[in-house]
């Protein structure tokens, strides 16, 4: 009982010390809880309802969820799709954020800002980037891909890239890492740029020989928490992935070969109108993010430390 009031004295001290600094956080904070936290408990709460936005909710217990993992077909395969696109374009764009990142810190002046732009720009005109990937695997003879390969003799028909059900995913993955270097990217490339050039001079000395061990033993180290922050980007961006889906394969996909968890989620939301059904995937999605946040945490803070 003391340590609580102890704990309780030293919060309402340092409340009153600092209440300008709460203050301006107080806007953000009200926002963040708003738009944040309340949609994040009001889903976890009609999870366990039966509830389609006209009536009251009736609580179900377990139902809903019950019904995802053993009737719901369709979400046993945006289940995997989602997890397929998830381990392949988030380590593999990853990785290709870093190398880019610092491919590009080695550049100097117009150059560098001008590659920078080129590859930060599919992420902010991603709507666009649909369009052009559409006509690109457009599946007849006057798509680029098709026209292209049925020129040089490689094929003899124009391929249903975005209908075919082994080759959709394939290309949404594609347009994913390209349209994936955002807010990560530039974090991890301004680590790059923060780096003090004494580490290097230090690291000469010790034996580092060439610029692979130090990007190695020298500024991963240094760089790890913005790597941290792009990583859960990454990641984050992959398991929450469904309007390449839609724009590129359509709603719903040839034998939901393009499905995803998220897309499964606006399906139950925004046309079937089973908000309880799309609170409990979203819960399961939620927990899921939880765990590889988790994980991530525990890799980079083991790595900080050492």
């Amino acid at each position: 009982m003391p340590v609580t009031k102890s704990r309780k004295l030293t919060l309402s001290y340092q409340i009153k010390k600092s209440w300008i600094s709460y203050l301006m956080i107080a806007p953000f904070f009200i926002l963040f809880f708003i738009f944040t936290i309340m949609p994040v408990l009001s889903s976890a709460v009609l999870g366990f309802t039966n509830f389609n936005m006209l009536e009251t909710p009736n609580f179900i217990g377990l139902t809903n969820f019950r019904h995802l993992l053993v009737y719901d077909d369709v979400f046993m395969i945006a289940f995997r799709n989602t997890m397929i696109f998830a381990l392949v374009t988030g380590p593999l764009g990853y990785v290709l954020m870093v190398l880019l990142s610092w491919f590009i810190n080695e550049l100097k002046g117009v150059v560098r800002t001008t590659v920078t732009l080129i590859i930060y720009a599919p992420s902010m005109i991603a709507g666009a980037a649909f369009f052009i990937w559409f006509f690109l695997f457009s599946p007849d003879a006057h798509g680029y891909i098709n026209g292209f390969l049925m020129r040089w003799g490689l094929i003899y028909e124009p391929v249903l890239w975005l209908i075919n059900p082994n080759t959709v995913l394939i290309i949404i993955m594609i347009v994913q890492i390209w349209i994936s270097m955002g807010v990560g990217f530039l974090a991890v490339l301004a680590g790059f740029k923060a780096v003090d050039k004494t580490y290097y001079e230090a690291a000469a000395i010790d034996g580092v020989r060439n610029r692979f061990q130090e990007l190695w033993f020298v500024t991963l180290p240094l760089i790890a928490p913005q790597m941290f922050f792009a990583a859960i980007m990454q990641l984050a961006g992959s398991f929450a992935v469904w309007e390449i889906s839609v724009h590129l394969a359509g709603f719903p996909s040839t034998e939901y070969a393009a499905s995803t968890i998220v897309a499964h989620i606006v399906d139950y939301a925004q046309i079937r109108y089973e908000l309880g059904m799309a609170s409990a995937l979203a819960v399961i999605l939620f927990f899921i993010m939880v765990i590889v946040n988790l994980g991530l945490r525990r890799l980079f803070i083991n790595k900080i430390s050492n």
